[in-house]
């Protein structure tokens, strides 16, 4: 796992670190010392904690004017005993809602697993989002983990997107993309 980095291709747009709006501004990381881990394999310094044990993730971009926010995530999803939903709400998600952000698009292609509780937090999301501007897209669950989250009922207020190769497109396009497929779900 400690060879898994997030995705660097678009940092000469956008760095979470360089971003005073950001809740990880003034971060500085390193390349050679790894200290967090997932069940006691170490993971990459690039990814950022933000109070899980078992998630990480890499805001990749943010578009304050499109109001967009482009995540990804590596690790186990945790609600049942970590409760990560309300961690990543409460670290990242409200600080960039606080900035009108009310697009999410969440690149899960290296969440394990995921373990379901309750949908408060999912649903205190979507009541936040602006009236008809904001979603949340998941692209890329492996099947068992994108199984494991409709199971929990999220599909209520997230929508799956599979074998979406995300990495070819700018952040701009990928929104594009993105909108499109929702413009045509039922």
């Amino acid at each position: 796992m400690h060879e898994i980095e997030p995705f660097y291709n678009w940092r000469h747009l956008y760095q979470s670190e360089e971003d005073e709006y950001s809740p990880f501004y003034g971060r500085e990381y390193s390349e050679f010392e790894f200290s967090n881990t997932i069940y006691n394999y170490y993971i990459h310094p690039q990814w950022d904690e933000f109070g899980s044990r078992t998630l990480y993730l890499k805001i990749l971009f943010v578009d304050y004017e499109q109001q967009t926010a482009i995540i990804e995530l590596i690790g186990e999803w945790n609600d049942a005993v970590e409760n990560d939903i309300m961690q990543l709400k409460r670290s990242v998600i409200d600080p960039l809602l606080s900035k009108q952000v009310y697009k999410y698009i969440l690149i899960a292609e290296n969440v394990l697993n995921f373990h379901s509780s309750d949908t408060e937090y999912y649903e205190e999301w979507q009541e936040e989002l602006s009236e008809d501007a904001g979603w949340i897209a998941i692209l890329n669950a492996p099947q068992q983990t994108g199984a494991e989250m409709k199971a929990g009922k999220l599909g209520h207020y997230l929508h799956f997107f599979e074998q979406l190769n995300w990495r070819v497109y700018t952040p701009e396009h990928l929104l594009h993309l993105v909108e499109q497929k929702l413009l045509l779900l039922p």
